[in-house]
């Protein structure tokens, strides 16, 4: 059977977890998501990034395991093991 994975605002966060709970629900590193949102939010337009991002803050709901998710991906990165 599928395990169901969910979307959710990660404990490891720079600002308010948005991008880091994206890159655990795809299982790559944080820093990939935050520099390509950031890149994209500096070429194309910013006022509607940040107002996306401040929407994704606000419906995203925070981690009920907070520390599991973002351990388990470093563990496995670190271990040399993808997703």
């Amino acid at each position: 059977m599928f395990k169901e994975k969910k979307l959710y605002k990660s404990s490891d966060k720079k600002i308010s977890g948005v991008c880091a709970g994206v890159a655990e629900f795809f299982g790559i590193d944080p820093t990939i998501v935050r520099v390509a949102y950031a890149l994209i939010a500096l070429f194309t337009a910013a006022v509607p990034c940040i107002a996306v991002y401040a929407i994704l803050a606000f419906v995203i709901p925070q981690s009920p395991f907070p520390e599991y998710e973002y351990n388990e991906f470093e563990q496995n990165r670190m271990d040399g093991n993808n997703k």
